[in-house]
């Protein structure tokens, strides 16, 4: 063996050496695909998991839902049968009625408001919550942004232009309940099947944020975007309880330190991405509207009509009412 070699064999097994025996490689589940919010969190929570843990913990990424719809990963997760999922917020409020504080439309008004809500007081509170009623522990938050509307039969501006849509939503009350304020009724649709229903044209649209439309392909089957602002979308990063109780204080603690630096890192994420994935979806030949009047009519039909209608199922007025002021926004009767 040259010298070369011997010097190139002595590296390896240093390098060998200096790994752990063994990594466990935890499943997370990930319901939308490649490109959009979603993965974007999983990813620096897998790196930030094998640099915290010296590579002794890991996990593998299962894009486009492969384990499951995003609401039975919160059942799988619970039961432990899922080690983490990657979600949309509301897919977490069936569980955990409190969460669906903040998919409330027009609660939150801006990226700042959901990074204020989700990484202070609020979001403890939530977390806490979440792990009593659902079995799942919350330890990353990502961002992608306002939930546009969007569909393949006309530009849309305004409430009137809305009528006659069938637009998919998830199986939410509160989504629900805020397309019937604005005189829709919507189709409630798991989201796998979501693609396939607008191909078919078995609806005409749905609503997302543009990081998601843009991971989804939705532009290959939808053309035109409204810009609404009523819900910022949360996509929560959860654990199954029960793995994370039976798990070391130590690997705890690096699990949480990864969860936090992926948010931070989801925050970078859709600032500097949203507005390249916007102006890729109009290169790609989706048309872009605003809401007429600085979406005026969409705003009150739906805070004067799902706010009241939902403040017990949330805990009551004062849940409600804290986040507003955490908010610095007037408080509501």
């Amino acid at each position: 063996m040259t010298h070369a070699q011997n010097f190139l064999a002595g590296t390896a097994l240093a390098l060998l050496a200096a790994l752990p025996a063994w990594a466990e490689e935890f499943r997370i589940a990930v319901g939308d695909g490649a490109g959009g919010t979603q993965e974007a969190l999983g990813k620096a929570f897998v790196a930030a998991l094998e640099k915290e843990s010296g590579g002794e913990m890991t996990g593998k990424l299962f894009l486009n839902g492969q384990l499951g719809d995003e609401q039975d990963t919160v059942t799988a997760a619970a039961t432990g049968t899922l080690d983490f999922s990657i979600l949309a917020i509301n897919n977490i409020t069936p569980f955990s009625p409190s969460v669906g504080t903040l998919t409330l439309p027009y609660v939150i008004l801006s990226q700042e408001d959901a990074e204020t809500l989700t990484q202070g007081e609020v979001g403890r509170q939530m977390i806490e919550k979440t792990i009593e009623d659902a079995g799942v522990r919350i330890i990353g938050w990502g961002y992608s942004g306002f939930r546009v509307l969007t569909n393949s039969k006309k530009p849309v501006a305004s409430v009137e232009d809305m009528q006659g849509l069938i637009v998919r939503v998830p199986k939410n009350e509160i989504m629900i309940e805020t397309y019937k304020s604005w005189g829709i009724n919507p189709t409630p649709m798991a989201w796998g099947e979501t693609f396939a229903a607008l191909q078919q044209k078995v609806v005409d649209g749905q609503d997302n944020p543009y990081m998601t439309v843009y991971a989804m392909k939705f532009d290959e089957v939808q053309k035109y975007v409204t810009e609404l602002r009523y819900i910022f979308s949360i996509e929560p990063l959860i654990v199954s309880e029960a793995l994370f109780e039976g798990l070391s204080e130590e690997k705890q603690a690096q699990i949480l330190a990864a969860g936090e630096a992926a948010t931070q890192a989801s925050s970078a994420f859709l600032r500097e991405q949203e507005s390249r994935i916007r102006d890729e979806l109009v290169a790609r030949g989706m048309e872009i509207t605003p809401p007429a009047d600085g979406e005026k009519a969409f705003i009150e039909l739906a805070t004067t009509q799902v706010w009241p209608k939902f403040a017990d199922q949330i805990g009551g007025i004062e849940v409600l009412n804290g986040v507003l002021t955490s908010l610095g926004r007037p408080t509501v009767q």
